[in-house]
Parts: C-alpha cells; structure tokens; sequence
C-alpha cells in the first residue's frame, strides 16, 4: 500500500464563517495567512462591512446575500475548498476565539491520526469558560458520542481540521450549529473516521479583550442539537448496546505534552445499515 504523503500548510484551506465580524474578521484572517496561503471567508449575509475590511486581503471572499446560518457557511465554504483542491479544511470562527497558532499543530495531529477529524478542544483554561457553557458542552459531548459511536470531547468546537473526504460527503442533514454536530456524526458512521482532540487555548471575555457576543444561543441552539442527535441514535438501532459500546471507549486526545494522557488512535468500523 501507497503511504499517503505528509499534509503541508499548502494543502490545507482555511474556512472562516463570517456574519458581523468587523471588531476581528481582519486580526483573524491575518492570524490564518501567516500559516496557511489559502484563506476563504465566508460572509453570511453581514451587514456591519465584515467583507470590506478583508477586501486588500490575498483570501477568497464568498458572500451570502441574507443570512443563511452556519451551516450554510460551512456547505459553501468546504464546496470552494475542493475546487481549489484542498486535501483538508481547517474550521475557525470569525471572531478571534480561536488561534491561527494552532493551525500548524492541528496538521500534525493530523498527520499522526490521518483518519481523523482534529477537533480543536478547549481543555485548557477550562476554568475561564462560563459554567453553563462547560455543562451544554458536557451534555452535547454525551449526546453525540452516543451517535458517533465513541466518545468525544468539545464536539462544540468549531475550531477543526476535515480531510477533504469529510467535506465532500453530500446531503449531510442539519442546519445552524446542528450542521458541525452531524458532521461528526456522519464522518464516523459513514466513512469510519475517528475524532481525535488537540488541547488548545481559546479566548473569552473578562480576560481583557472585547468579543461580539456569541451566535450560539446556548439552551435554543442545545435543544435543537439534541433533538436532532436523540433522532440520530435511534436510528441507528440497538441503542443501549450502542450506548455501552461507546461507553467503553475513551477519548483520543493528541497530547504530546502528557497533561492529558496519551490514548490509542480510535479506528472504528463502519456499522453495518
């Protein structure tokens, strides 16, 4: 068998759903240029003059004439990363929580685990996260490692790296923030990926730096991926054998640090149905 080659920055777009982001769209685009030469934002219908603060920027700047979510975003983006053929898709959010840092450490988790998706997780400065967010990020993880088939750590982060092979599954079910949860969902259960966590660092307010406030409206947009995911279980059939299968398995987090514990790459069969 071939080895695959090494993913490089240059094989790697960068997506970066935008609605309303002038207070950070530049400082993060800037953030994701110097680690990866290709860029997309994806302007969600903004109306503060997101678009016009990046427009002298080498990036490719989609726009949506009204407000189509995140999800849509996110379809159009992974869409014009593969017609400029990206082998992969980095994921960050407008609005500087997250570190263009971690960009290059998230193509080497990658290529240690090359049959994941990295999911940037906030394990450290946990603390400084808001305790309502720590417990609908507790409960989201429970929910949609249920429906993954093994557990998970920060499935609502958005900050992540797609092989390309994720990003071309079509007809994936899900609208707003529902969209990243199935996204996991699908990439497990239909192409026997595993998810792998890198412990990263993130912003929040009240740490000295101003953000706008989040889109994520935490108990509106909780219930709607939870309904979602509850139906995704029970489709899956045989869900408390499910539900002790993936009980049984731990997280697979990429710490070469060992502040988190080393764990054995997760290389789940794809369920038979």
């Amino acid at each position: 068998m071939t080895e695959r080659p090494c993913l490089q920055a240059g094989d790697v777009a960068v997506v970066i759903p935008a609605l309303n982001e002038a207070l950070r769209i530049r400082e993060v685009v800037q953030g994701a240029l110097a680690h990866c030469p290709r860029v997309i934002v994806v302007d969600d219908g903004s109306d503060d003059g997101t678009a016009a603060l990046i427009a002298d920027l080498p990036v490719t700047v989609l726009r949506h004439p009204q407000r189509m979510g995140k999800g849509a975003s996110l379809r159009s983006g992974f869409r014009e990363a593969l017609r400029q053929g990206a082998r992969a898709v980095a994921t960050m959010d407008g609005d500087g929580q997250h570190s263009a840092a971690d960009l290059p450490r998230m193509i080497d988790t990658f290529n240690r685990h090359p049959d994941c998706v990295v999911v940037g997780a906030r394990l450290r400065k946990r603390s400084c996260q808001p305790w309502y967010r720590r417990l609908g990020n507790d409960f989201g993880d429970w929910g949609i490692s249920w429906a993954c088939g093994f557990r998970l750590v920060d499935t609502q982060s958005g900050q992540r790296l797609y092989p390309a092979a994720a990003c071309a599954m079509e007809d994936v079910p899900g609208e707003g923030f529902v969209f990243e949860a199935q996204m996991l969902i699908s990439a497990a259960r239909q192409l026997g990926l595993g998810v792998v966590a890198l412990p990263v660092d993130t912003r929040y307010a009240g740490e000295g730096e101003a953000f706008r406030k989040s889109h994520f409206r935490l108990w509106h947009d909780l219930r709607l991926i939870t309904s979602h995911v509850v139906l995704q279980v029970l489709g899956h059939g045989n869900v408390i054998g499910e539900y002790r299968r993936t009980r049984r398995t731990q997280p697979v987090i990429d710490d070469p640090t060992g502040e988190f514990g080393p764990a054995p790459v997760p290389r789940p069969s794809t369920p038979a149905g």
